[in-house]
């Protein structure tokens, strides 16, 4: 990653932590009361960077390193902004301790206080069930939604706080830059003004629990290359509702009038429901975003899929012809997960520069040990991994095992939650 782009979050967040903490810097107060407000005030920084870092722009992605690394800031922020703010109104009373217990406690005690700190534990409460929410990995996705959009409603309850304790200018510049945000997120992203038109053209099943759909567009395509993922939510057509959820998938081919192919695994509740959809459908297109396998350098390769995560190389191997001696090993745990193998045998006979390996199986680390290239063939490759986080785990310790440097291993995954 250049360095301007490795950048820009870090210098974003320095410049939304510093402004309102330089603006309120105490000066002349006691030791805990000056912590308590920068406390206060950094939390607020780093609250409105991790909104910036939840716009889901294709343009803004760019520029900040992709949207898993702006979502992987985005968790960090947050829960760095629920610490900073549960600190603030500890040190407050750790300043009040020194005159009275009693005033130490009434700070803290929402029961002594009237509506300004009523409205600001009341954001901390909702703070804390979103942040909840946030590490609950096994939740349902729209009860995750849910509890994760309580983190709007607390930022609107610390506008309130800061309005009701009488700090006018500060209040209208958090307002106002977190309407902005929230607001930005609700219309262009949630409300689906920012995807682009598609309707379903075509259905293919592919395997048991996967289908390939072919997306037409109904106005400007988006410029995607193979390799990238776009963010689709299918709407309702003819017999088929839409389950109102929108989800990353990998573009499986891009043809020349800008139509697009995903490939979706039954994986969840609204993925099981889409390998039901119909042609005709209309789908909104966000995108696209990543850079996997875009610009590969001029060196050997080695690549591995792991079940759905075979659809980036597809894309690349459906759309150019190798430059570099490449090694794709494909790992899927049944038979009727195979997918796309017998196009993947054609697609290897038509490029002399690549070499198939295909295995189906449950692989633990020790088994795939044994089917991975040695040392000696590993080297002077760059490696490119695709698929479930323990198969990406384990080949990632391995290849590291065998001599080939972290920085010549590249990942593809959607942990976006």
């Amino acid at each position: 990653m250049k360095l301007p782009r490795l950048l820009s979050i870090p210098l974003l967040t320095a410049i939304l932590l510093g402004l309102p903490v330089v603006w309120a810097w105490p000066a002349g107060l006691p030791l805990w009361r000056s912590l308590g407000i920068v406390f206060g005030w950094a939390g607020c920084g780093l609250l409105l960077a991790s909104l910036v870092l939840m716009l889901r722009e294709s343009w803004l992605a760019e520029r900040l390193g992709g949207l898993e690394r702006m979502y992987a800031w985005h968790h960090v922020l947050g829960t760095l902004a629920y610490l900073l703010l549960l600190a603030h109104p500890l040190a407050l009373a750790v300043d009040n301790l020194a005159e009275s217990p009693v005033l130490a406690w009434a700070l803290l005690s929402p029961l002594s206080q009237g509506w300004p700190l009523w409205f600001g534990w009341l954001g901390l409460l909702c703070l804390m069930l979103g942040m909840a929410a946030s590490f609950a990995r096994r939740l349902p996705y729209p009860l995750w939604r849910g509890l994760h959009a309580l983190l709007a409603v607390a930022i609107l309850f610390g506008c309130l706080h800061l309005w009701l304790l009488g700090l006018g200018p500060s209040f209208f510049f958090m307002l106002l830059l977190s309407l902005l945000f929230l607001g930005w997120r609700f219309l262009r992203i949630d409300s689906s003004l920012a995807a682009r038109p598609y309707l379903v053209s075509q259905v293919q099943k592919v395997a048991a629990d996967i289908v390939e759909i072919a997306l037409r567009p109904l106005g400007m395509p988006i410029a995607a290359r193979p390799g990238q993922f776009v963010v689709v939510g299918f709407g309702n057509g003819g017999g088929f509702r839409g389950c109102g959820e929108c989800h990353p998938y990998t573009i499986c081919a891009v043809d020349p009038e800008g139509h697009l192919r995903i490939a979706i695994k039954a994986l969840g509740d609204c993925t099981r429901h889409l390998q039901t959809v119909e042609i005709g459908v209309p789908v909104g297109v966000q995108g696209p975003f990543g850079d996997f396998l875009l610009d590969r350098p001029p060196l050997p390769q080695f690549w591995l899929a792991g079940g759905i995560g075979l659809t980036p190389f597809l894309a690349v191997l459906r759309d150019e012809r190798l430059t570099q001696p490449t090694q794709l090993f494909y790992f899927y745990r049944q038979p009727e997960d195979a997918a796309y193998v017998e196009e993947l045998r054609t697609l290897a006979a038509r490029q002399p520069l690549l070499t198939l390996h295909v295995h189906c199986g449950d692989f633990n680390a020790a088994a795939l040990a044994g089917l991975l290239p040695d040392s000696t063939a590993l080297a002077g490759r760059i490696a490119f991994l695709c698929g479930p986080p323990g198969l990406l785990g384990s080949t990632a310790e391995i290849l590291g095992q065998r001599g080939m440097a972290p920085a010549s291993i590249h990942f593809e995954c959607f942990d976006f939650r």
